[in-house]
């Protein structure tokens, strides 16, 4: 630094001019600052010496074809390849029938354009016959040159999740459930006992939005920041963490194999972001998707396996299929105009509606995938709007039809039945000139449907019924404070419930002789929830609906109210799923058939749970009796030790002995009228 100085401080030269300042190092100076530390951004652009193979990939079976569909072949490889990148070099290897061989070589401008062309593009099908195989030519040397000396490899230790079905071999059979309170701070799982919520878990800040239940119940999934997490087993353990920032919205396919993250935060035009889905197992992402329009919530619709799932597009419908996450036949399926729709819940058929075009009416259809045949095409006219609605077994589709006049106001709503298991599929129409404020049908299989209809404050309840050949009116009640359809999940019975905007109104009815079992409020409800079985129902004030008054109710399936549960700022209670049975359907009829010899176990064990609630509260008083009297004891200890100082205080008269100061004492006596009574006696 000195030399430095001196220089900079140099007195001019002859001709009137600075000398020039000498930078360079003293002979003994070392550099202890790498070129890394420097530049590393620059030496990121670095050029590396290559001999030009690492741009090379070598693509697998390929169709084999001769000279005639070369060309065709080639333009289709180029639309697929060229996406990762500018293809410089192409070459087809041919046999001595001037066939192609069934690989191919194809060269990019950069290494990098041929690794990202081998991560997407190895696997990918491109027909029934052909995934392509795809790997870098820098690979088949490193392959070749393995070591002949095997090294087995490190065995991965086993992570033990225990079982994660524990909570259905529980002696009592008792559901569980999950709650949010304290505005969202607090997260608490407990279990559905006879006498009242007993808690399994509670934590704070277990989840900075909402929960939610795997369908199967195998999974609790918390929403955070940075993603989602998935906890399950006995002391619900985290078991999978999925890395997407901002996520808002989740969906699991119905076999919990697969789960489906929407966030609007990350999403680029090259990797799309926006909605990704991960394989739950492995939590391996397993493909990434542009999303355009959020108002439809979920945007992907499953298969009931969990084999397919779809998607709507712009005039088509994108179907696409696991494990390989590839769209169907690598196609979209055109449909003009397509407006909404819905996957059968036990087969694979798919239902959509068109909406009218100039001449060409409204249209319904039932498409069975893959092989993507038109089932079923039912022509509709003067069409406002169309819902559709599965019976849970797939027996019959329900399609609401609002109609409209040619001034463009809803006049009357049809309900279009689809028979699913009939030849050629039948369609059976009920017409209801009232406006419609819910539909529901019976689940478990059932044949009963129920339609909400009219104003208030004459707003109706029909019931109805499929039978064969023809849809029958079982039953309509009118004069119903009632907002919402809710069925039991084991059928027959349904609650009606005037949620949020009505009074929180409960009817709870048995379909089977259409009796109100009964009639019921809770001030302010939000929520209406049946637990799996069917045996119990709460009703919920949510502090996200409402600020006051946030509490939980617990009832069983007859209107009986069980429990009710205060809680500070209640916000959300979600019953776990059970999965289904695994009885047959002869099974669990023969169950039925002789539920009397089962009923008598139950009963005992009923009563021996009575006995017991019974000898616990014996014992809880017993123990407050008890205290009660040892307190009493101690006080009056106290109160023979301070008799003294009461005697000094008073003169030495002892006022707490009345007998014998009884003359020192006024009686006063003090008559109150009460009634007059007058008798009128005969003669």
């Amino acid at each position: 630094m000195d030399k430095y100085q001196d220089n900079m401080n140099a007195s001019p030269n002859e001709n009137g001019y600075d000398e020039e300042p000498d930078f360079s190092d003293p002979e003994d100076y070392v550099d202890e600052i790498s070129d890394e530390e420097l530049l590393s951004d620059l030496l990121m652009k670095k050029p590396k010496e290559a001999d030009g193979i690492d741009s090379v990939i070598v693509v697998d079976n390929v169709p084999k074809v001769g000279s005639e569909r070369l060309e065709k072949l080639q333009n289709v490889i180029r639309k697929i390849f060229s996406k990762y990148g500018r293809i410089i070099t192409e070459h087809y290897p041919k046999d001595d029938d001037d066939k192609t061989k069934g690989y191919i070589f194809l060269e990019y401008t950069s290494p990098a354009n041929a690794v990202d062309a081998v991560s997407h593009l190895n696997g990918y099908k491109l027909d029934k016959q052909h995934s392509f195989a795809v790997n870098l030519f820098t690979d088949f040397d490193k392959y070749a040159n393995i070591s002949d000396d095997w090294e087995p490899p490190k065995k991965q230790p086993y992570k033990d999740h225990g079982n994660l079905k524990w909570w259905l071999l529980d002696a009592d059979c008792n559901d569980q459930y999950s709650v949010i309170y304290d505005g969202g701070e607090r997260t608490a799982i407990f279990w559905n006992t006879s006498a009242g919520p007993a808690s399994i878990e509670e934590r704070s800040r277990w989840t900075e939005t909402y929960v939610r239940w795997s369908p199967k119940g195998t999974y609790l999934a918390t929403f955070h920041q940075r993603g989602i997490a998935l906890w399950a087993g006995e002391q619900f353990k985290q078991i999978m963490r999925f890395n997407h920032p901002g996520v808002q919205l989740i969906d699991f396919s119905p076999c919990e194999r697969y789960m489906v993250t929407f966030s609007p935060l990350v999403d680029t035009k090259d990797d799309p972001q926006a909605i990704i889905i991960w394989d739950i197992y492995t939590g391996s992402k397993k493909r990434g998707f542009h999303c355009e329009n959020t108002a439809h919530w979920p945007i992907f619709k499953w298969s009931h396996d969990g084999k397919y799932f779809a998607r709507m597009a712009q005039d088509g419908l994108s179907v696409y299929e696991t494990p390989s996450f590839g769209l169907l036949e690598k196609k979209s399926i055109k449909i003009q105009g397509i407006r909404d729709f819905s996957w059968s819940p036990s087969d694979y058929f798919i239902a959509y509606w068109t909406p009218e075009d100039n001449d060409i009416p409204a249209r319904v259809t039932l498409l069975e995938i893959p092989m993507r045949t038109e089932v079923r095409v039912k022509n509709l006219y003067n069409v406002a709007e169309c819902k559709m609605h599965w019976q849970n077994k797939g027996d019959f589709l329900c399609v609401k039809v609002d109609r409209v006049t040619k001034s463009k106001k809803v006049q009357s709503c049809n309900f279009e039945i689809f028979r699913m298991r009939e030849k050629q599929v039948p369609v059976e129409q009920v017409e209801i000139k009232d406006s419609i404020l819910a539909f529901a049908w019976e689940p478990a299989g059932g044949c009963k449907f129920a339609v909400l209809h009219g104003e208030s404050p004459r707003i109706c309840v029909s019931f109805y019924n499929v039978t064969k050949g023809k849809v029958e009116l079982l039953k309509m009640m009118d004069k119903k404070q009632a907002n919402h359809i809710f069925w039991s999940p084991s059928g027959q019975f349904v609650i009606l419930a005037g949620l949020r905007n009505m009074s929180g109104s409960l009817e709870f009815i048995d379909t089977s002789d259409f009796t109100i079992m009964n009639a019921a409020e809770h001030f302010m409800a939000t929520d209406v929830e049946w637990d799996p079985t069917g045996r119990y129902v709460i009703s919920g004030v949510s502090w996200w609906g409402h600020k006051v008054d946030n509490a939980f109710w617990v009832w069983n399936f007859q209107g009986k109210i069980l429990h009710k549960q205060a809680m500070e700022r209640f916000c959300q209670l979600l019953w776990r799923p059970r999965p289904p049975t695994l009885l047959s359907a002869k099974q669990i009829k023969d169950i039925k058939k002789n539920m009397k010899n089962y009923s008598k176990q139950f009963e005992l064990k009923d009563r021996m749970s009575q006995s017991k609630a019974s000898k616990e509260l014996v014992e809880k008083r017993r123990q407050m009796m008890e205290d009660f009297m040892n307190y009493r004891a101690q006080l009056e200890k106290e109160y023979e030790a301070c008799k003294p100082v009461r005697l000094e205080l008073r003169g030495g008269v002892d006022t707490d002995e009345f007998d014998s100061h009884i003359d020192d004492w006024d009686e006063e006596v003090i008559e109150f009228f009460v009634k007059e009574e007058i008798i009128e006696l005969s003669d």
